[in-house]
Formats: structure tokens, C-alpha cells, sequence
């Protein structure tokens, strides 16, 4: 009968430690027709106009008790067309491989993720940083891009509708930054305000020895249109703006979002207008035409991304 009793006992602690914790499998499924100048239409799975990238990734989080928590992501990015992984990084999960410590305290985060400068745009950019997303590849998302490896990251707790986040990525893990080599030291940072209808933030980073770029940005629903805009810096000659909006049509949404940048010898507009079908909670059909401005780019025909204009038709599937 004791022997009953223990075994029961331990069962119970075993489920309740096991109800504590969680891991969670999701993704991303994303597949397109796109037609471009001088390109013949074709299937897109990872390109310039796929809402998103396709990806697959697991999550999970302890509860250490006290308040104190565990979490951890890994994300593999991959193109649905021909099964290939996606080049977020050069390697497997290299969209996010990192692991956190949160509580009372705040967020504390380790690891290969999204800069917190991203965050910062993601706060009020229109799309939801969609790949054809006009901000995104006029300015480079605070002009460093997306992600970091090696980046130290402390959130704040959210004060009201407040929170920031400082990441540091240390010399000797600063091994490739704007084409220059290893050695200086990274600092990025956001600081977001998010409350019910209004969503501002400034997005910021600096390598030493290099300018800081940053990014003022807010957005304002006002329920029959979404309306946003930012002014853009990013260090140097390279200043700018964009303004949008967005209005919501039943389970339609037609944005239409416009960056413009006109620093020193670098004068130019890119816009995009999309439109979206809700298909469902998680599933969502998808067109839009994306106008590249940059005719001095380095691509290949003088633009950025290698022709000027780009229509992309898909449906996009999260699960």
C-alpha cells in the first residue's frame, strides 16, 4: 500500500512538472507566382515577392517556478518551390537558434535572432515586414538588416505599453558587419510604445567606428484606415521616409506603402500595394506590385533588386 502511495506520488509530481513545460512545433508555408521586367513569370518560394519566407521551427518554454522561465527557438528557413533551405544565415536554423531567461526582472536572451532595431520596424510597418515589403528594402531594416548571431539581448518588462530592448554582439562575434572584418563591437536597440490604437518606436544601431542608422516609425488605427510613417537615417548620406496606409475591407485589406529615400546622390521612391483575402484564422491569399526605385543599385540592370518592377500572386499558410 505504501509502495502504491509513493508511485502515485511521483507520477503526480512527474505530470505536474511535465504540465509546467512546452514545446511547440510551427512554420510557415508560402508559395507564389511572380513576373518581373525582363523575367518571364515563374513559381516563387523564397523570393523578393513572397509575403514571407517559408520556415519550420520549435519553441519551447520551462516554468522554473518563482516567476522564472526557460525558452528556446530554433527556426530553419526553406524554399517550398524545390525543397532547398533558405539562406537566412548561410547554414540550418539559421533564422533563430537562441535561448532565454525571463521573469519580474525582464527578458534576458542569448543567440542567433532577430535584432531588436527589426522589432522596433515590426511595431508599425504595414505589411508585417512582408518580404516586398517597400520599407524593408529601401532602408534594410534600420540598415543592418534582420538578424544577428552571437547578440546578447535584455527586454525590459512592458510598462503600460512600454518595453525596450538593448542587444550587444562582442568583438570577437562581430565577424562580418557591412563588409568589413572582425572587431567592432555592435550595439542595437528599440524602444516601443504599443497601446491600444498607437504604436510608435525608435530603432537604432552602431558598429564602432561606424555611424549609427535609425529608424523613428509610428502607426495609428483609426478602424476604416491604418495609417503609418517613419523618418529614416541610416548613416550617412543614406536619409529617407516612408507613409502608408491600410484599410480593411471585411476579410479584405488593400495597403499601399511608400519609402522614399533622398539623401546625397540617392534619390528615389519604392512602393508597394498589396492586397490581402483572409482565408482564415491562418491561411491568407496575397497580391502585390512592388516598384524598385533604386536605378543606381548594384544589381544586376541598376536596380536593387535586379528589375524595376514585380507583380507576385500566393497564399500564405500558418500553422
Amino acid at each position: 500500500m505504501k509502495k502504491s502511495l509513493i508511485a502515485l506520488a511521483v507520477l503526480a509530481a512527474s505530470g505536474a512538472a511535465m504540465a509546467q513545460s512546452s514545446v511547440t512545433l510551427y512554420g510557415v508555408a508560402d508559395l507564389g507566382l511572380v513576373k518581373s521586367n525582363g523575367i518571364s513569370a515563374q513559381m516563387s518560394g523564397s523570393g523578393v515577392m513572397n509575403n514571407g519566407t517559408s520556415r519550420l521551427g520549435v519553441r519551447g518554454v520551462e516554468d522554473l517556478g518563482g516567476g522564472l522561465k526557460a525558452s528556446f527557438n530554433f527556426e530553419h528557413g526553406l524554399n517550398m518551390e524545390n525543397g532547398a533551405g533558405n539562406l537566412s544565415g548561410g547554414q540550418m536554423w539559421s533564422r533563430a537558434a537562441w535561448l532565454a531567461l525571463q521573469g519580474g526582472f525582464g527578458r534576458f536572451q542569448m543567440g542567433r535572432s532577430l535584432n531588436p532595431s527589426f522589432y522596433g520596424v515590426a511595431a508599425w510597418e504595414l505589411t508585417g515586414t512582408a518580404n516586398y515589403s517597400a520599407v524593408g528594402s529601401q532602408f534594410g531594416f534600420t540598415g543592418e538588416g534582420p538578424r544577428s548571431s552571437s547578440l546578447f539581448q535584455y527586454t525590459t518588462p512592458n510598462m503600460g505599453g512600454f518595453s525596450a530592448t538593448l542587444g550587444y554582439v562582442m568583438k570577437p562575434d562581430n565577424v562580418f558587419t557591412g563588409g568589413n572584418a572582425a572587431g567592432n563591437a555592435k550595439y542595437d536597440l528599440n524602444a516601443i510604445y504599443a497601446n491600444g490604437p498607437l504604436a510608435a518606436a525608435l530603432s537604432y544601431n552602431k558598429t564602432n567606428d561606424f555611424k549609427g542608422n535609425m529608424a523613428l516609425g509610428a502607426s495609428y488605427d483609426f478602424g476604416m484606415v491604418k495609417v503609418a510613417g517613419s523618418i529614416q537615417n541610416n548613416g550617412g548620406p543614406s536619409k529617407g521616409f516612408s507613409i502608408g496606409a491600410s484599410v480593411p475591407l471585411g476579410a479584405f485589406a488593400v495597403t499601399l506603402d511608400i519609402a522614399r529615400e533622398n539623401g546625397t546622390g540617392m534619390k528615389n521612391t519604392d512602393f508597394v500595394l498589396e492586397g490581402k483575402y483572409a482565408l482564415s484564422k491562418r491561411t491568407f491569399a496575397y497580391a502585390a506590385y512592388y516598384k524598385d526605385g533604386d536605378a543606381n543599385g548594384a544589381a544586376a540592370g541598376g536596380f536593387a533588386t535586379g528589375a524595376k518592377n514585380h507583380l507576385g500572386l500566393g497564399v500564405r499558410h500558418n500553422f
